[in-house]
Order: C-alpha cells, then sequence, then structure tokens
C-alpha cells in the first residue's frame, strides 16, 4: 500500500524515511503511551505534569502509527501531521495535538507553560481515540512489512 507519505519520503521532506516496521518497537511505544496515558490521570497531578504526560503519550501513539506503516520521522512534529493518513484522523484532531505540540515547546524552550484544564481534558479525549485507533491496527503482518519495504 502506498501512502501519500511515500512523496514526502522521496523529496525528504521533514526527515521522513520509509523503514521497515518493528513489532517490538510498536509495542514498546503503545507500553509507554498506555502507562503515560493512564498517569495522566492521576486527580493529584499538577496540571503542567498530566499535560506533559498526555502530550508525550500522544507522540508514542502517533509514532507507533507511523512506525507500523514502515516509516520513520526526524521531525517530532510530522509524526501528528501523518496521522491524517495512518490512522484517518479528522484535521480537528490532528490540530489538537498541533496546538499542544506548540504549548509543549513554549513550555521547553521558552519556559512559558500557559495551558487550561480544558486544553488538558481535550488533549486526554484525543489521545484516548488516538490510542483505540492504533491499537486497531493490529500486528504488523509479514505481508505489511514486505509492501512498506524502502523502494
Amino acid at each position: 500500500m502506498s501512502l501519500p507519505l511515500d512523496n514526502l519520503v522521496k523529496i525528504s521532506k521533514g526527515g521522513l524515511k520509509a523503514e521497515p516496521p518493528s513489532q517490538s518497537e510498536i509495542d514498546g511505544l503503545l507500553r509507554s503511551a498506555t502507562r503515560k496515558l493512564l498517569d495522566a490521570r492521576i486527580p493529584s497531578l499538577g496540571l503542567e505534569s498530566a499535560f506533559d504526560l498526555a502530550y508525550n503519550a500522544a507522540h508514542a501513539l502517533a509514532l507507533a502509527a507511523l512506525r507500523w506503516h514502515g516509516y520513520r520521522a526526524e521531525n517530532r512534529y510530522l509524526v501528528f501531521q501523518a496521522l491524517p493518513h495512518t490512522v484517518g484522523f479528522a484535521a480537528t484532531q490532528w490540530r489538537v495535538l498541533d496546538f499542544c505540540h506548540n504549548k509543549r515547546n513554549l513550555a521547553e524552550y521558552e519556559g512559558s507553560f500557559n495551558v487550561d484544564q480544558k486544553l488538558v481534558n481535550d488533549l486526554l479525549a484525543v489521545t484516548q481515540e488516538l490510542e483505540i485507533l492504533v491499537v486497531a491496527l493490529g500486528p504488523v503482518s509479514s505481508q505489511n512489512k514486505a509492501s512498506q519495504s524502502p523502494k
């Protein structure tokens, strides 16, 4: 199966590369995301910590979906942009992650943390939806590996 992402690989956009999927890598990303998502829902957790955990869970899930399809990105942001192609995410869903990515960068690189409970709740909801879709991809089959080999 050829995804529109193949065109980005050809022009090296965002450091996207074709790479055969690794079931053990995908499983590790799913385990990590599941733990982070559970922890992000701990009621006594601070807002900043909940946001950080939920954001990192979303990133791990988006990366797992990208890897399942046989791609790897050097650009952290590209894993969210690819979600319409990897799991069928609507623009409204991945834009929540885009917004959170920008908030995360401001916090990480400029020390400006400005999120509220509504944003954290929206992030948790979108990440839960993403988790369901990534799990539904199922295991990487040998047929999937063959069809996603770099050309």
